[in-house]
């Protein structure tokens, strides 16, 4: 199917049965009870977060995965993409279609003079080096440096890049939506489906960004099983031997680096299209260390591991940091009072403002016993139960012939 093996292509059917129903298997509980308040997680905004998120990761994975390279820049094209996403809509109108091809575009220029320079050096030169540039680029958006320049806003500094009235939006119709749309159908129009206690709500947004988390998995597992992705491997190897067999890695370098910011460009350019407004906070260091901390928790150099691990992120951020005192208190009211004083304190300063606290020890964890992220621990599981199922067969049994 679409060029793929059986195992691929089972993988890629799996990722879009997840976006197709998002909804329902991110919403297990009731909507107005107590733990439907607390850990549903089918709201349009956060499931735009986790596919632009995922896209993004599977992106930095080609990167890092693939090659080893480390790169602590990356949010700088996401902030990139962001800006020039806006821009079209400033320019030429509320249609994402054209922001989204110059968000990747845009992105993908950057990434050529970054990665040209940057990728004159390997291991944590090179990481210092992305590090640098992106600091340098988020410095100069949060500044406005360029705009001070020509004597025009280009990012806005601080306050962020927004679409106002009397922007040109040449291409804009007179009665065509005042918010990103694809060819009028507004990204933010919803349908909610009531069946008993639970709510789904399906956005055109969330759909229309998980196409492109489909599309860019799929081309990842194109590249992953192509040549290149075994020159990259091969780069991640032992490129030194690679260098002595007359093998020049340089080229191959540069191609990923520039697809992985492409993929971060069309990431910001989706960001703008859910939220037309942008500012330099995207291009932090802070945001870049956010990115390397999906990929390893999900599992770097796997296909499936970003998404995971980006989605496991932003549950935790976005689900878990809402968790008070009082939640706690609600739901262990069944406990002695001592006791369910005492888990309440134990508990408490892992939620809520505390939810850092439980990345870190997530992490800590996945980092000293599964090295390989999430996808390791389920596949640990699955030999598990597989070695169990074999303990449990008689010796010597056969399945008679019929």
């Amino acid at each position: 199917m679409l060029g793929l093996n059986s195992r691929d292509t089972k993988l890629l059917l799996l990722v879009i049965a997840l976006v197709i129903f998002a909804p329902f298997l991110l919403n297990p509980f009731p909507t107005a009870s107590n733990l439907g308040e607390s850990f549903n997680a089918g709201y349009p905004a956060l499931m735009q977060r986790f596919v632009i998120f995922g896209l993004l990761v599977i992106g930095f994975n080609l990167l890092f995965g693939l090659t080893g390279y480390l790169s602590f820049g990356h949010a700088a094209f996401l902030g990139v993409g962001s800006f020039a996403a806006v821009w079209m809509f400033k320019l030429l109108g509320y249609n994402v279609l054209p922001a989204l091809v110059m968000s990747t575009i845009i992105a993908g220029i950057f990434s050529v003079m970054i990665g040209y320079v940057a990728l004159r050096r390997s291991g944590i030169y090179f990481s210092i080096l992305t590090l640098a540039f992106a600091q340098m680029m988020y410095s100069i958006a949060y500044s406005d440096l360029i705009g001070k320049f020509v004597g025009t806003p280009i990012t806005n500094g601080e306050t962020g890049l927004q679409v106002y009235a009397s922007d040109p939006q040449v291409l804009q119709g007179a009665n065509a939506p005042v918010l990103p749309h694809l060819f009028g159908l507004e990204m933010n129009s919803q349908t909610t489906l009531a069946m008993g206690g639970w709510e789904f709500t399906f956005q055109v947004g969330y759909y229309f960004a998980a196409f492109f988390l489909v599309l860019g998995f799929y081309l990842s597992i194109r590249i992953f099983r192509s040549p290149m992705g075994l020159m990259l491997r091969a780069i991640k190897s032992n490129q030194t031997r690679m260098s002595y067999t007359g093998l020049n890695s340089k080229p191959y370098m540069l191609a990923a680096f520039v697809i992985s910011g492409m993929y971060a460009g069309l990431a910001g350019g989706l960001m703008a299209a859910m939220d037309p407004l942008t500012g330099a906070e995207r291009m932090f260091w802070t945001a870049s260390g956010e990115i390397v901390v999906m990929a390893i928790l999900g599992g770097a150099g796997t296909l499936i591991g970003p998404v995971l691990g980006a989605g496991m992120i932003k549950y935790l951020e976005n689900i878990v940091s809402k968790i008070q005192k009082d939640f706690l208190e609600l739901w262990f009211a069944f406990l002695p009072d001592w006791l369910e004083a005492a888990v309440v304190n134990i508990i408490y300063p892992f939620v809520g403002k505390g939810w850092h606290l439980t990345l870190g020890v997530m992490f800590m964890l996945v980092i000293i016993y599964l090295p390989g992220g999430m996808v390791e621990g389920g596949q640990r599981i699955t030999a598990r139960f597989k070695r169990k199922k074999k303990t449990d067969a008689p010796d010597g049994a056969k399945t008679p012939a019929e």
